[in-house]
Protein backbone atom coordinates (compact mmCIF):
# COMPACT_ATOMS: atom_id res chain seq x y z
CA UNK A 1 0.00 0.00 0.00
CA UNK A 2 1.63 3.17 -1.21
CA UNK A 3 1.17 6.56 0.98
CA UNK A 4 2.06 10.41 -0.05
CA UNK A 5 5.63 11.47 0.64
CA UNK A 6 5.30 14.93 -0.44
CA UNK A 7 3.07 16.70 -3.37
CA UNK A 8 3.79 15.09 -6.48
CA UNK A 9 5.68 12.10 -4.39
CA UNK A 10 4.08 8.87 -3.27
CA UNK A 11 6.09 6.02 -1.45
CA UNK A 12 5.71 2.47 -3.66
CA UNK A 13 7.74 0.71 -2.48
CA UNK A 14 7.97 -2.86 -0.39
CA UNK A 15 8.32 -3.26 3.98
CA UNK A 16 10.03 -6.60 4.55
CA UNK A 17 8.73 -7.01 8.23
CA UNK A 18 10.73 -11.09 8.69
CA UNK A 19 13.76 -9.70 7.80
CA UNK A 20 16.48 -10.44 9.84
CA UNK A 21 20.07 -10.65 7.48
CA UNK A 22 21.01 -9.47 4.50
CA UNK A 23 23.78 -9.42 2.27
CA UNK A 24 23.20 -12.83 2.65
CA UNK A 25 23.97 -13.89 6.26
CA UNK A 26 26.57 -11.17 6.44
CA UNK A 27 23.81 -8.19 8.02
CA UNK A 28 21.68 -8.58 10.86
CA UNK A 29 18.50 -7.15 10.57
CA UNK A 30 16.65 -7.19 13.79
CA UNK A 31 13.91 -4.82 13.25
CA UNK A 32 13.96 -5.54 9.59
CA UNK A 33 13.77 -3.32 6.31
CA UNK A 34 12.17 -1.14 3.77
CA UNK A 35 13.20 -1.30 -0.39
CA UNK A 36 11.89 2.64 -0.50
CA UNK A 37 10.50 2.86 -4.19
CA UNK A 38 9.12 6.41 -5.34
CA UNK A 39 6.55 7.54 -8.13
CA UNK A 40 6.99 11.34 -9.12
CA UNK A 41 3.78 12.63 -11.00
CA UNK A 42 4.08 15.83 -12.85
CA UNK A 43 3.60 16.00 -16.65
CA UNK A 44 5.90 13.36 -16.94
CA UNK A 45 5.54 10.00 -14.33
CA UNK A 46 9.12 9.26 -13.53
CA UNK A 47 9.87 5.65 -10.93
CA UNK A 48 12.69 5.61 -9.00
CA UNK A 49 13.85 2.08 -8.38
CA UNK A 50 11.74 -0.76 -8.01
CA UNK A 51 12.24 -3.54 -4.85
CA UNK A 52 13.73 -6.53 -3.99
CA UNK A 53 13.50 -10.13 -6.25
CA UNK A 54 11.60 -12.10 -3.50
CA UNK A 55 8.94 -8.91 -3.68
CA UNK A 56 8.75 -8.31 -7.61
CA UNK A 57 5.61 -9.75 -8.63
CA UNK A 58 3.92 -8.00 -5.43
CA UNK A 59 5.49 -5.00 -6.05
CA UNK A 60 4.57 -4.57 -9.79
CA UNK A 61 1.26 -5.93 -8.85
CA UNK A 62 0.70 -2.77 -6.47
CA UNK A 63 2.51 -0.75 -8.79
CA UNK A 64 -0.29 -1.51 -11.21
CA UNK A 65 -3.01 -0.05 -8.50
CA UNK A 66 -1.43 3.33 -8.44
CA UNK A 67 -0.58 3.56 -12.43
CA UNK A 68 -1.36 2.85 -15.49
CA UNK A 69 2.28 1.11 -15.63
CA UNK A 70 2.34 2.26 -19.31
CA UNK A 71 2.03 6.14 -18.20
CA UNK A 72 5.56 5.67 -16.80
CA UNK A 73 7.80 7.50 -18.84
CA UNK A 74 11.16 7.27 -17.01
CA UNK A 75 12.61 4.69 -14.64
CA UNK A 76 15.29 5.94 -12.40
CA UNK A 77 17.78 3.46 -10.78
CA UNK A 78 20.26 5.14 -8.49
CA UNK A 79 21.49 1.71 -7.77
CA UNK A 80 21.77 -1.57 -9.44
CA UNK A 81 22.05 -3.46 -6.01
CA UNK A 82 19.31 -6.61 -6.37
CA UNK A 83 17.54 -4.65 -3.47
CA UNK A 84 16.35 -1.57 -5.63
CA UNK A 85 16.69 -3.61 -8.93
CA UNK A 86 15.52 -7.19 -8.31
CA UNK A 87 11.74 -6.22 -9.75
CA UNK A 88 13.41 -4.05 -12.94
CA UNK A 89 12.73 -7.86 -15.44
CA UNK A 90 9.38 -8.39 -14.43
CA UNK A 91 8.54 -4.24 -14.42
CA UNK A 92 10.23 -4.44 -17.82
CA UNK A 93 8.38 -7.38 -19.42
CA UNK A 94 5.30 -4.94 -19.17
CA UNK A 95 7.24 -1.73 -20.21
CA UNK A 96 9.95 -2.52 -22.09
CA UNK A 97 10.83 0.13 -24.02
CA UNK A 98 10.65 2.64 -21.00
CA UNK A 99 14.00 4.33 -20.99
CA UNK A 100 16.00 3.61 -17.55
CA UNK A 101 17.97 6.53 -16.49
CA UNK A 102 21.41 5.29 -14.10
CA UNK A 103 25.01 5.88 -14.27
CA UNK A 104 27.54 4.70 -16.87
CA UNK A 105 28.29 2.04 -14.20
CA UNK A 106 24.78 1.36 -13.09
CA UNK A 107 23.99 0.14 -17.00
CA UNK A 108 26.81 -2.20 -17.00
CA UNK A 109 25.73 -3.42 -13.62
CA UNK A 110 22.76 -4.13 -14.51
CA UNK A 111 23.01 -5.76 -17.98
CA UNK A 112 25.38 -8.31 -15.95
CA UNK A 113 23.21 -9.26 -13.65
CA UNK A 114 19.80 -9.10 -15.67
CA UNK A 115 21.69 -9.92 -19.04
CA UNK A 116 19.27 -7.77 -20.76
CA UNK A 117 19.98 -4.59 -22.68
CA UNK A 118 17.12 -2.47 -21.83
CA UNK A 119 17.02 1.54 -23.07
CA UNK A 120 19.80 2.39 -20.56
CA UNK A 121 20.13 6.36 -20.48
CA UNK A 122 23.17 7.32 -18.90
CA UNK A 123 23.93 10.18 -16.62
CA UNK A 124 26.23 11.99 -14.88
CA UNK A 125 26.45 14.61 -12.26
CA UNK A 126 24.95 17.84 -13.48
CA UNK A 127 22.33 16.44 -15.65
CA UNK A 128 18.79 17.16 -15.84
CA UNK A 129 15.53 15.60 -16.18
CA UNK A 130 12.63 17.97 -17.07
CA UNK A 131 9.13 16.53 -16.15
CA UNK A 132 6.95 19.38 -16.32
CA UNK A 133 6.38 21.97 -13.40
CA UNK A 134 9.58 20.40 -11.60
CA UNK A 135 12.94 18.97 -13.08
CA UNK A 136 15.29 16.46 -11.97
CA UNK A 137 19.06 16.90 -11.39
CA UNK A 138 21.02 13.50 -11.22
CA UNK A 139 24.77 13.54 -8.60
CA UNK A 140 26.80 10.96 -8.87
CA UNK A 141 27.69 9.35 -5.36
CA UNK A 142 30.43 6.47 -6.13
CA UNK A 143 30.73 4.17 -3.02
CA UNK A 144 28.08 5.44 -1.41
CA UNK A 145 28.22 2.47 -1.56
CA UNK A 146 28.99 1.29 -4.48
CA UNK A 147 30.25 2.31 -7.92
CA UNK A 148 27.45 3.09 -9.65
CA UNK A 149 25.58 4.86 -7.28
CA UNK A 150 23.89 8.61 -7.83
CA UNK A 151 21.25 10.53 -6.03
CA UNK A 152 19.00 12.88 -7.63
CA UNK A 153 17.13 15.94 -6.44
CA UNK A 154 13.62 17.59 -7.27
CA UNK A 155 13.91 20.78 -7.58
CA UNK A 156 9.84 22.02 -6.66
CA UNK A 157 9.39 19.92 -4.27
CA UNK A 158 13.41 19.63 -3.10
CA UNK A 159 13.64 16.34 -2.16
CA UNK A 160 16.71 14.77 -1.96
CA UNK A 161 16.66 11.02 -2.78
CA UNK A 162 19.92 9.38 -1.57
CA UNK A 163 20.16 5.50 -2.45
CA UNK A 164 21.37 3.70 0.40
CA UNK A 165 23.26 6.94 1.83
CA UNK A 166 21.45 7.91 4.86
CA UNK A 167 19.10 4.90 5.28
CA UNK A 168 18.65 2.18 8.02
CA UNK A 169 17.64 -1.51 7.71
CA UNK A 170 14.37 -0.50 9.67
CA UNK A 171 10.66 -1.82 9.36
CA UNK A 172 7.74 1.11 9.74
CA UNK A 173 4.71 2.03 7.58
CA UNK A 174 4.36 4.85 6.89
CA UNK A 175 7.87 5.71 7.54
CA UNK A 176 8.59 9.58 8.22
CA UNK A 177 11.19 9.94 10.82
CA UNK A 178 8.99 11.94 13.22
CA UNK A 179 6.68 9.39 13.65
CA UNK A 180 9.18 6.38 14.91
CA UNK A 181 11.72 6.00 18.12
CA UNK A 182 14.23 8.41 17.56
CA UNK A 183 16.35 6.31 19.65
CA UNK A 184 15.84 3.13 17.98
CA UNK A 185 16.01 4.87 14.35
CA UNK A 186 19.55 6.27 15.26
CA UNK A 187 20.32 2.78 16.70
CA UNK A 188 19.78 1.19 13.35
CA UNK A 189 21.03 4.55 11.51
CA UNK A 190 24.72 4.08 13.17
CA UNK A 191 24.92 0.20 12.85
CA UNK A 192 23.83 0.76 9.27
CA UNK A 193 26.73 3.21 8.68
CA UNK A 194 29.14 1.24 10.78
CA UNK A 195 28.69 -2.10 8.94
CA UNK A 196 28.38 -0.78 5.31
CA UNK A 197 28.92 2.57 4.60
CA UNK A 198 32.64 3.05 7.04
CA UNK A 199 34.72 2.17 4.26
CA UNK A 200 33.92 5.00 2.72
CA UNK A 201 34.26 7.71 4.79
CA UNK A 202 36.73 9.95 3.36
CA UNK A 203 34.40 9.67 0.32
CA UNK A 204 31.25 10.24 2.67
CA UNK A 205 32.83 13.63 3.45
CA UNK A 206 33.92 14.93 -0.19
CA UNK A 207 30.20 13.25 -1.46
CA UNK A 208 28.52 15.44 1.47
CA UNK A 209 30.35 18.83 1.12
CA UNK A 210 30.04 18.78 -2.82
CA UNK A 211 26.30 18.76 -2.58
CA UNK A 212 26.52 21.18 0.27
CA UNK A 213 28.27 23.14 -2.07
CA UNK A 214 24.64 23.40 -4.71
CA UNK A 215 23.73 24.82 -2.34
CA UNK A 216 20.21 22.62 -3.04
CA UNK A 217 17.39 23.82 -0.30
CA UNK A 218 16.47 20.43 1.22
CA UNK A 219 13.23 19.85 2.70
CA UNK A 220 13.05 15.84 2.76
CA UNK A 221 15.49 12.84 1.98
CA UNK A 222 14.23 10.02 0.89
CA UNK A 223 16.87 6.77 1.14
CA UNK A 224 16.47 3.43 -0.18
CA UNK A 225 15.93 1.90 2.77
CA UNK A 226 13.89 2.52 6.30
CA UNK A 227 12.67 6.05 7.28
CA UNK A 228 12.04 9.41 5.01
CA UNK A 229 14.14 12.67 7.08
CA UNK A 230 10.92 15.73 6.51
CA UNK A 231 11.69 16.61 10.64
CA UNK A 232 14.60 18.60 10.28
CA UNK A 233 16.16 16.15 7.59
CA UNK A 234 19.71 17.54 7.02
CA UNK A 235 20.41 16.28 10.64
CA UNK A 236 21.02 13.20 9.61
CA UNK A 237 23.31 14.88 6.82
CA UNK A 238 25.58 16.90 9.57
CA UNK A 239 25.68 13.05 12.04
CA UNK A 240 27.01 11.70 8.37
CA UNK A 241 29.22 14.57 8.72
CA UNK A 242 30.54 13.46 12.25
CA UNK A 243 30.80 9.51 11.43
CA UNK A 244 32.80 9.74 8.56
CA UNK A 245 35.61 11.42 10.52
CA UNK A 246 37.14 9.05 13.06
CA UNK A 247 34.04 8.84 15.13
CA UNK A 248 34.35 8.15 18.61
CA UNK A 249 32.49 8.44 21.74
CA UNK A 250 34.33 8.12 25.44
CA UNK A 251 33.85 4.12 25.18
CA UNK A 252 36.18 0.97 25.61
CA UNK A 253 34.67 -2.05 24.00
CA UNK A 254 36.32 -5.42 24.88
CA UNK A 255 35.31 -8.01 22.87
CA UNK A 256 36.87 -11.88 23.00
CA UNK A 257 36.58 -15.85 22.53
CA UNK A 258 36.96 -17.81 24.93
CA UNK A 259 37.20 -22.02 25.39
CA UNK A 260 36.86 -22.69 29.35
CA UNK A 261 36.39 -18.77 30.40
CA UNK A 262 39.58 -17.84 31.33
CA UNK A 263 39.80 -15.91 28.57
CA UNK A 264 36.24 -14.25 29.29
CA UNK A 265 37.54 -13.58 33.52
CA UNK A 266 40.78 -11.48 31.76
CA UNK A 267 38.51 -9.86 29.99
CA UNK A 268 36.10 -9.11 32.94
CA UNK A 269 39.09 -8.28 35.25
CA UNK A 270 40.49 -5.93 32.80
CA UNK A 271 37.38 -4.01 32.85
CA UNK A 272 37.55 -3.63 36.36
CA UNK A 273 41.02 -1.74 36.14
CA UNK A 274 39.79 0.41 33.44
CA UNK A 275 36.07 1.26 35.68
CA UNK A 276 38.22 2.03 39.00
CA UNK A 277 40.80 4.09 36.45
CA UNK A 278 37.77 6.02 35.25
CA UNK A 279 34.26 5.68 36.12
CA UNK A 280 32.81 7.97 33.67
CA UNK A 281 34.35 6.08 31.11
CA UNK A 282 31.26 3.81 28.56
CA UNK A 283 32.49 -0.17 28.71
CA UNK A 284 31.37 -2.84 26.51
CA UNK A 285 32.05 -6.08 27.38
CA UNK A 286 31.18 -8.96 24.20
CA UNK A 287 31.76 -12.55 24.02
CA UNK A 288 31.96 -12.92 20.35
CA UNK A 289 30.92 -16.60 20.17
CA UNK A 290 27.49 -15.79 21.91
CA UNK A 291 27.39 -11.73 20.42
CA UNK A 292 25.44 -10.91 17.16
CA UNK A 293 28.42 -9.68 15.11
CA UNK A 294 27.26 -6.85 13.35
CA UNK A 295 26.09 -5.41 16.65
CA UNK A 296 29.24 -5.38 17.96
CA UNK A 297 30.82 -3.81 15.43
CA UNK A 298 28.52 -1.00 15.64
CA UNK A 299 30.09 -0.54 19.31
CA UNK A 300 33.76 -0.99 17.94
CA UNK A 301 32.62 1.80 15.45
CA UNK A 302 31.60 3.98 18.48
CA UNK A 303 34.62 3.55 20.57
CA UNK A 304 37.79 5.35 20.90
CA UNK A 305 39.28 2.30 21.45
CA UNK A 306 39.07 -1.60 21.85
CA UNK A 307 40.41 -4.60 23.82
CA UNK A 308 40.60 -8.03 21.89
CA UNK A 309 41.20 -11.22 23.92
CA UNK A 310 41.35 -14.76 22.46
CA UNK A 311 41.99 -18.02 23.91
CA UNK A 312 45.21 -19.80 21.83
CA UNK A 313 43.56 -22.61 20.28
CA UNK A 314 46.14 -25.22 17.73
CA UNK A 315 48.60 -22.57 17.74
CA UNK A 316 46.31 -19.64 16.59
CA UNK A 317 43.58 -17.62 17.90
CA UNK A 318 39.92 -18.66 17.73
CA UNK A 319 37.93 -18.37 14.92
CA UNK A 320 34.85 -16.40 15.79
CA UNK A 321 37.61 -13.72 16.93
CA UNK A 322 39.65 -14.45 13.43
CA UNK A 323 36.44 -13.76 11.46
CA UNK A 324 35.28 -10.37 13.39
CA UNK A 325 38.72 -8.95 13.18
CA UNK A 326 38.93 -9.67 9.00
CA UNK A 327 35.69 -7.89 9.16
CA UNK A 328 36.78 -5.06 11.38
CA UNK A 329 39.91 -4.48 8.76
CA UNK A 330 37.87 -4.56 5.93
CA UNK A 331 35.21 -1.94 7.32
CA UNK A 332 38.71 0.35 8.29
CA UNK A 333 37.12 0.71 11.70
CA UNK A 334 40.44 1.44 13.24
CA UNK A 335 41.30 4.74 11.63
CA UNK A 336 42.91 6.93 14.58
CA UNK A 337 42.07 4.37 17.19
CA UNK A 338 44.36 2.61 20.04
CA UNK A 339 43.93 -1.10 20.82
CA UNK A 340 45.87 -3.97 22.44
CA UNK A 341 45.32 -7.48 22.58
CA UNK A 342 44.86 -10.48 25.42
CA UNK A 343 44.35 -14.07 26.19
CA UNK A 344 44.93 -17.07 27.89
CA UNK A 345 46.54 -20.44 26.67
CA UNK A 346 47.68 -23.67 27.66
CA UNK A 347 50.43 -24.83 25.55
CA UNK A 348 51.82 -22.17 23.25
CA UNK A 349 49.69 -19.00 23.60
CA UNK A 350 50.10 -17.61 20.17
CA UNK A 351 47.30 -15.85 19.87
CA UNK A 352 47.62 -12.52 21.47
CA UNK A 353 50.42 -12.19 19.13
CA UNK A 354 48.16 -12.96 16.34
CA UNK A 355 45.56 -10.58 17.77
CA UNK A 356 47.97 -8.16 18.12
CA UNK A 357 48.90 -8.10 14.35
CA UNK A 358 45.39 -8.66 12.71
CA UNK A 359 44.48 -5.04 14.82
CA UNK A 360 47.52 -3.42 13.42
CA UNK A 361 46.19 -4.45 9.98
CA UNK A 362 43.12 -3.16 10.94
CA UNK A 363 44.49 0.33 11.15
CA UNK A 364 44.42 0.44 15.26
CA UNK A 365 47.35 1.47 17.13
CA UNK A 366 48.92 -0.46 19.72
CA UNK A 367 49.52 0.55 22.85
CA UNK A 368 51.74 -2.53 24.28
CA UNK A 369 52.68 -6.15 23.16
CA UNK A 370 48.87 -7.28 24.91
CA UNK A 371 48.58 -9.86 28.20
CA UNK A 372 49.09 -13.60 27.83
CA UNK A 373 48.76 -15.44 30.74
CA UNK A 374 48.62 -19.25 31.30
CA UNK A 375 45.82 -21.30 32.35
CA UNK A 376 42.88 -20.35 34.56
CA UNK A 377 43.45 -17.00 36.20
CA UNK A 378 44.27 -16.34 40.20
CA UNK A 379 44.68 -13.73 42.39
CA UNK A 380 48.16 -12.42 41.09
CA UNK A 381 46.80 -12.84 37.65
CA UNK A 382 43.41 -11.06 38.14
CA UNK A 383 45.95 -8.54 39.81
CA UNK A 384 47.72 -7.98 36.78
CA UNK A 385 44.81 -7.67 34.09
CA UNK A 386 43.17 -5.06 36.27
CA UNK A 387 46.92 -3.06 36.33
CA UNK A 388 46.71 -3.76 32.78
CA UNK A 389 43.21 -2.44 32.42
CA UNK A 390 44.26 0.77 34.31
CA UNK A 391 47.71 1.15 32.02
CA UNK A 392 46.15 0.69 28.69
CA UNK A 393 43.36 3.57 29.71
CA UNK A 394 46.19 5.91 30.92
CA UNK A 395 48.08 4.95 27.28
CA UNK A 396 44.87 6.39 25.37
Amino acid sequence: MGYKVKGIVDWVGTVDWELRTFHGEELSTHRGSSYNAYLIRDEKTVLIDTSWTPFAEEFVENLKKEIDLKKIDYIICLHSEIDHSGALPLLMKEIPDTPIYCTANGARFIKHQFHQDWNFVTVKTGDKLPIGSQEIMFIEAPMLHWPDTMFCYLTGEKILFSSDAFGQHYATHPAFNDLVDECELYQEAIKYYANIVSPFGAMVERKINEILDLNLPIEMICPAHGVIWRDNPTQIVETYLKWAKNYAENQITIVYGTMWDATKIMAEAIAQGIAEEDPSITLKIYNIGVSDKNDVITEIFKSKAVLVGSSTFYNGMLSEVAGLLEEVKNLKLGRGKKAAAFGAYGWSGESVKLVSEALKAAGYELVNDGLRELWKPDEKVLENCINFGKNFLKSI
